[in-house]
């Protein structure tokens, strides 16, 4: 049991759990201000569906990396990847991830059959789609031939799936509407999600290079993706404080609200830290420090607006 909980990588969790949270706390606040309902079986249902995704994801990228040889390359990883180091075999982690994908799409028909049955049959079928491909891409990023995270496509579809499904999807869940200023808070979420994978890469970037796994920050090499890293660690503030503002906070000067600016000076500190590594491995510490970062975000955004925005 315990091999099966170190390959879940729980420290991944706190990322995933983001978009759902802003999203859907995004939907209450709206809701509340026009006199409706926030259901919460739907936010608990949400929770499941994209924990189950996210431990799916992290089992197919054990196998995949594990039978493809990637991790062999990685020294200093291999001892933790499960498949990798014997811990659990390619046998068992492929039957895990295809039992989370049963698992994944039977939570995702629940929560959807919550949340649009009966009154609302074509959206229903719509994230049923959204749904298999959100299973797809969690498989797809290192399983099959030709894996998208081989190709340096990795950080679009975390964009996508990250945050501008999580986000929007999540809301619409609530509200069975769509709203063009959720994106900025999507694409806050999601480009959070993509410095978390940047920074998996650029520390894995001379394994991948020996492996043949040419992920984006290997294809633009390590000082470019050192840019790419803190124009992503810079921009989601900014995109929150443009999506407050265009709430009219500012004008009505409920200052509370911005309270997500406080991670400013925090964000500030870790792209200097980031910054000053020597060597690729010195990077680790940072993913988790990062996605903590996201959740955080995302728990100040909601939290000023359903607490100082009404």
């Amino acid at each position: 049991m315990k091999d099966w909980i170190q390959a879940a990588r729980l420290r991944t969790l706190p990322l995933s759990l983001s978009g759902i949270i802003m999203g859907s706390f995004i939907a209450k606040w709206r809701l509340y201000s026009e006199g409706e309902i926030w259901d919460w079986k739907i936010f608990a249902l949400a929770l499941l569906v994209t924990l189950l995704y996210q431990i799916l994801s992290n089992y197919a990228n054990d196998y995949g990396d594990g039978v493809k040889g990637t991790d062999a390359e990685r020294a200093t990883e291999a001892e933790t990847r499960a498949v990798a180091s014997g811990k659990i075999t390619a046998k068992q982690m492929k039957n895990a991830v295809i039992l989370f994908s049963i698992l994944s799409f039977v939570a995702t028909v629940a929560l959807l059959y919550l949340a649009f049955i009966p009154k609302y049959m074509n959206e229903f079928y719509l994230f049923i789609g959204l749904g298999v491909a959100s299973i797809l891409a969690a498989i797809g990023y290192t399983v099959g031939k030709k894996p998208y995270g081989y190709m340096g496509l990795g950080d679009l579809f975390v964009f996508i799936f990250f945050g501008l499904v999580s986000v929007c999807g999540s809301y619409f869940l609530f509200t069975k509407t769509f709203s063009w200023d959720i994106l900025l808070p999507g694409a806050a979420v999601g480009m959070m999600s993509m410095a978390v994978l940047n920074l998996n890469n650029m520390r894995d970037i001379e394994s991948d290079r020996l492996s043949g796994k040419n992920s984006f920050a290997l294809r633009i090499g390590f000082k470019n993706a050192m840019i790419y890293e803190i124009i992503l660690l810079q921009l989601p503030i900014i995109l929150i404080f443009v999506f407050l503002c265009l709430q009219g906070f500012l004008q009505t000067q409920q200052y509370y609200v911005f309270i997500v600016l406080i991670l400013l000076l925090p964000m500030m500190k870790i792209r200097r830290q980031i910054m000053s590594v020597k060597t690729p491995k010195e990077l680790d510490p940072f993913l988790k420090q990062v996605g903590i970062l996201t959740l955080v975000m995302a728990v100040l955004t909601v939290l000023g607006l359903n607490y100082f925005g009404n």
